[in-house]
């Protein structure tokens, strides 16, 4: 018990962010994973050993903010987006500065994003996971995950706000 309280306690802020940046709110991710986290506790037993319990952790935190998603269609309609900001930020008030700018771009282009193509972003360039944790997480087959990461980059790579931001970077 006390190894799933601190595998808990170190996988929550990336479950944390990861809810945020799929649900585009901090109140409900906090509530997204928190349910998670019960539903965990409430199933360890079936907690897979090894290199698979990474990925059933997501899928679990995953199917908490999808279930909120599809319980609650008005987010969509939501002007403010508070989940970013709450993260820590930097040290340095410039560079806390250019990346709450980017933040900001980055957020409106994931949030233009389709739901199917935006959650395997999140889990793959926010939450670290590798393609086939993600097929786990979202219960799909790995070539769709790895099709769906290569639409979500073309997408933002077409996307025009973050292609300011790319030629700020490039002239640099």
């Amino acid at each position: 018990m006390d190894d799933l309280d601190a595998w808990l306690a170190e996988a929550y802020p990336t479950a944390y962010r990861t809810a945020c940046l799929v649900l585009r709110s901090s109140a409900d991710a906090e509530d997204a994973v928190q349910d998670a986290f019960l539903r965990v506790w409430r199933f360890r037993d079936a907690i897979p050993a090894g290199d698979g319990r990474r990925a059933w952790l997501y899928r679990v935190v995953v199917n908490a903010c999808l279930s909120r998603l599809r319980g609650e269609r008005v987010w969509r309609q939501r002007l403010a987006d508070d989940a970013l900001a709450s993260l820590p930020g930097q040290a340095d008030p410039q560079h806390d500065a250019e990346d709450a700018a980017l933040g900001e771009c980055l957020t409106s282009a994931l949030d233009r994003l389709p739901e199917h193509l935006r959650v395997p972003v999140v889990l793959r360039y926010f939450s670290g996971l590798a393609e086939r944790e993600i097929a786990v997480a979202i219960q799909r087959r790995p070539g769709t995950v790895k099709s769906r990461l290569s639409e979500a980059r073309r997408r933002l790579a077409d996307d025009p706000a973050l292609a300011a931001w790319v030629s700020v970077e490039v002239a640099r």
